[in-house]
């Protein structure tokens, strides 16, 4: 082996590598800690864990700048210190069987957690008792939604990413007869209604609810119980010009609508859908509360799952701590509206057995290895 290597391996075996990760590893969720209250649960995540680097703007400009390791960097690094150090240093002996299973465990981890950090996607279906859904909706993204319903056996849906909103600039999609000019969009804002007494001047909105509404735009929430809703100004223009600018909201509600060579569209910026090979539907929602009081003591929801690539045809229900799994999805009790309409949390996760194969290899492989040290603790004792 020449020196070369020799200090290339030496480097991701070495102990003090891995103490150096694992001091570093503190200081980030120190610093996340803190951030916490600017950035929420979810920009954390995106900034501090699932980050190579994290990046900080250099004051009086946008450009970026990496400013210290992130998770996945940090995280990266253990994992091949850990897998380094098993096998070049631990010899397969039973004596220290347990901390090799130990080890095991923290490896399986590791990577359990790049798994859940590159795949997982969370979502949340909302029912009202009676209703039927094949979707579920993100509660942080958006998609502006351009539908064809002129064919009454079927809708033809084209949807744009809230990335490709936020970039701006003129949108042509093959099976779209115009193209989109993006005008303004606006990570959150409010819509302030118009009227005679508005002092304020109109904006630039020319068709649909546009002209009878303002945008305000607000600064990015973080809060928990609050989100954010984006809005947009949107331009359609066709072979012969344009023919309309809309406002385009989730706070809208209902689409809005205009006629395009014989044909009937609808457009909408909601919350991104993400539509599954099944239906649910919410047959009764329960919110019993202690005797006398308004404090809530469980919520349920008795569903219906329909599936025609399974033939399942079954009625289940979800309450706190006994979710539904099925088709790779976990559908969990995670909320309310009035006493009819259930919030269910849907969460596609490929990597969630594995931290508790993970924590069970790891205490097996603790108790092993004391089990295996008090053995030979009574033995010596024994013998003298």
């Amino acid at each position: 082996m020449t020196p070369l290597s020799r200090q290339f391996r030496d480097f991701f075996v070495s102990l003090k590598l891995t103490v150096w990760l694992l001091a570093l590893s503190i200081i980030l969720i120190f610093w996340a800690t803190l951030a916490q209250v600017q950035l929420g649960v979810w920009g954390v995540q995106q900034k501090f864990f699932h980050a190579f680097f994290v990046l900080e703007r250099i004051p009086g400009t946008d450009i970026p700048v990496p400013v210290f390791p992130g998770g996945y960097f940090l995280g990266g690094l253990l994992l091949i210190n850990l897998i380094a150090a098993h096998v070049y240093r631990f010899k397969l002996e039973w004596k220290k069987a347990g901390i090799q299973l130990t080890h095991s465990g923290l490896i399986l981890l590791l990577i359990g957690e790049l798994i859940t950090g590159l795949m997982q996607q969370e979502s949340q279906m909302r029912l009202d008792e009676g209703q039927t859904k094949n979707y579920s909706e993100s509660y942080r993204l958006t998609e502006l939604a351009i539908i064809d319903t002129t064919n009454p056996d079927f809708n033809e849906v084209v949807s744009i990413p809230e990335a490709r909103l936020a970039d701006g600039g003129l949108i042509q999609f093959h099976k779209l007869p115009f193209q989109i000019r993006i005008h303004d969009y606006f990570a959150n804002a409010m819509l302030q209604m118009r009227d005679e007494n508005t002092k304020s001047p109109p904006g630039i909105a020319t068709a649909g609810l546009g002209p009878r509404v303002n945008l305000v735009p607000l600064r990015l929430t973080y809060k928990q119980d609050e989100r954010n809703a984006p809005a947009a100004n949107v331009e359609f223009i066709g072979t012969e010009g344009s023919f309309g600018i809309f406002v385009v909201s989730p706070l809208l509600g209902l689409p809005q609508k205009f006629d395009y060579q014989g044909k009937t569209y609808e457009i909408a910026l909601r919350f991104q859908r993400f539509y599954k090979p099944f239906s649910i539907s919410l047959l009764d929602f329960r919110h019993d509360k202690y005797a006398g009081t308004e404090i809530p003591k469980n919520f349920s929801s008795q569903i219906k799952l329909k599936d025609s690539s399974t033939k399942d045809d079954r009625e289940v229900l979800i309450f706190m701590n006994n979710p539904l799994r099925h088709g790779g999805l976990t559908f969990y009790q995670a909320g309310y509206e009035g006493d009819q309409t259930t919030v269910l949390q849907v969460v596609r996760n490929p990597g969630w057995l594995l931290p508790y194969i993970s924590c069970i290899m790891m205490g097996v492989g603790l108790l092993l290895q004391f089990s295996i040290h008090l053995i030979g603790f009574i033995r010596k004792r024994s013998a003298a």
